[in-house]
């Protein structure tokens, strides 16, 4: 996979604040210019937010999907998130509207707050006019934690195969055809620093719905309230 980074700014994003979110219809969007909103996803409107009350992680930078084969097994996930599109070291976030090219298109990051608990990527792509099938999403955001604490777990879910960095390394992934199910994986005890910590995501889509959910469990098992995100790199 080629890809080359770039830092060209957007004029603006397609996602806006609804008066009124509609029920989501369409069908399977392959190309072609933007279809309006995404129902449940809006533009950030603040520097930082907090997770939700049951610890959802709300607001991320999301790539528009690059094409893929859509297989799901581990061996083919694994060979597909293998790419250079990310700064050195992979903890620095892009910006809002930054670019890069991937197999010779140009796509661009998005900074979006969703309105549920998960990120539909469906309604992301959807909005864009981009492929919902055979795809890979990246998705980036930065846990700000008011202490250091330890032997915490990323619990997450996606529709389809996902992997999942904390701070640079790998803690997490799910393989094969599946739909999202709250803290359906669950990562190995890890260490959220005091201060800043970038929690970074590959979806990979074959078909139809896709979707991730992630929040982080404290060593009882219980969502971790008070963190806060945000899409900076100070």
């Amino acid at each position: 996979m080629k890809t080359r980074r770039s830092t060209r700014m957007l004029g603006s994003t397609v996602f806006s604040v609804l008066a009124s979110c509609a029920a989501f219809r369409g069908a399977d969007a392959q190309s072609g210019p933007g279809r309006g909103p995404a129902p449940t996803l809006i533009s950030p409107k603040s520097p930082a937010t907090a997770a939700r009350a049951d610890g959802f992680l709300q607001r991320w930078l999301v790539l528009e999907p690059v094409r893929t084969k859509g297989q799901l097994t581990e061996s083919a996930v694994q060979a597909a998130v293998k790419t250079d599109i990310f700064a050195d070291p992979p903890t620095v976030l892009p910006r809002d509207g930054d670019t890069v090219t991937v197999d010779g298109a140009q796509l661009a990051w998005h900074a979006v707050d969703t309105t549920e608990y998960n990120v539909n990527l469906y309604h992301f792509a959807h909005a864009l006019g981009k492929p919902t099938s055979n795809v890979l999403f990246w998705a980036m955001t930065v846990v700000t934690s008011p202490r250091e604490i330890t032997d915490v777990r990323l619990a997450i879910g996606s529709n389809a195969a996902s992997v999942w960095w904390v701070n640079g390394k790998e803690v997490i992934a799910l393989y094969n055809d599946r739909q999202t199910v709250i803290d359906d994986g669950v990562s190995r005890r890890l260490t959220l620093h005091k201060g800043r910590n970038v929690v970074r995501a590959a979806i990979v889509n074959a078909a139809g719905a896709t979707d991730f959910c992630a929040r982080f469990l404290d060593p009882a098992y219980r969502p971790i309230k008070d963190l806060t995100v945000t899409l900076a790199n100070q």
